[in-house]
């Protein structure tokens, strides 16, 4: 069971375990998208102790960590009720982060938690998954492979991004 994954949902005693590997977990893999190589902007949206906890505080946010057995290995992050142009909040459901450690990627393991991410949306009446992924690099075949449509374009919106690497792509899978 040691290589066995689940999706745990955070709270106030793994909270800084949830920012310490979500800052590690983004800083190896997209540096190269900030100016400087400094991920602060995003790093101060996403992971710092207050706002995890007024994500944890809202019912329609779910923080999870990602787990291999009892060893930390990722974040996630849903939203259960997030429109998206057709569909409704009802409908959609949107995955707002998934991020591994370096040294537990090109293992299978993201795979794993998308089918858990797929089932639990599925056990919420959700018809649609939806999420954002970089035009560039390797994330648009890992979801593609896995189901994923290109719906259409989007861009990353804060300061200090690199303009060239903003471009992302909308994501669908119909469930």
């Amino acid at each position: 069971m040691e290589n066995h994954i689940i999706l745990e949902p955070v709270n106030a005693k793994t909270i800084d375990a949830y920012i310490d590997i979500g800052k590690k977990s983004y800083q190896e893999h997209y540096l190269h998208l900030w100016e400087n190589e400094d991920p602060t902007p995003y790093i101060a949206k996403s992971f710092t102790a207050e706002v995890v906890n007024r994500e944890l505080a809202d019912p329609n946010m779910e923080n999870l960590l990602i787990k291999m057995g009892k060893t930390p290995v990722g974040v996630a992050k849903l939203v259960k009720d997030c429109d998206l142009d057709e569909f409704s909040a009802e409908e959609a459901l949107l995955v707002e982060k998934i991020y591994l450690l370096k040294e537990h990627t090109g293992k299978g393991h993201g795979k794993k938690v998308l089918r858990l991410i797929e089932d639990h949306a599925i056990g919420l009446k959700k018809k649609v998954i939806w999420l954002d992924t970089m035009q560039k690099g390797g994330p648009i075949h890992f979801y593609q492979k896995n189901g994923f449509k290109i719906k259409r374009e989007s861009e990353l919106g804060l300061a200090g991004a690199i303009p060239s690497e903003k471009a992302m792509w909308i994501l669908t899978k119909q469930l």
